[in-house]
């Protein structure tokens, strides 16, 4: 089982479709499709920082339209 520290950074839904410029139900699609990871903790969702810099390091932004 991974032990996560103090250095990851969970972002919630509202960041990460500011940081993409993307609306919030774009991010939660993509989430539940599994192109972008996420944790869910009850009804909300956190998503790793790294995930979301990976994602855009990628290319990937093209395809969200």
């Amino acid at each position: 089982m991974a032990k996560y520290g103090s250095d990851v950074r969970l972002l919630t839904v509202a960041e990460v479709a500011d940081m993409m410029r993307v609306s919030k139900m774009t991010v939660y699609r993509m989430a539940n499709s599994g192109e972008l990871p996420a944790i869910r903790f009850g009804r909300s969702y956190r998503i790793p920082a790294s995930a979301v810099d990976s994602f855009l390091e990628s290319g990937n932004q093209s395809e969200i339209a």
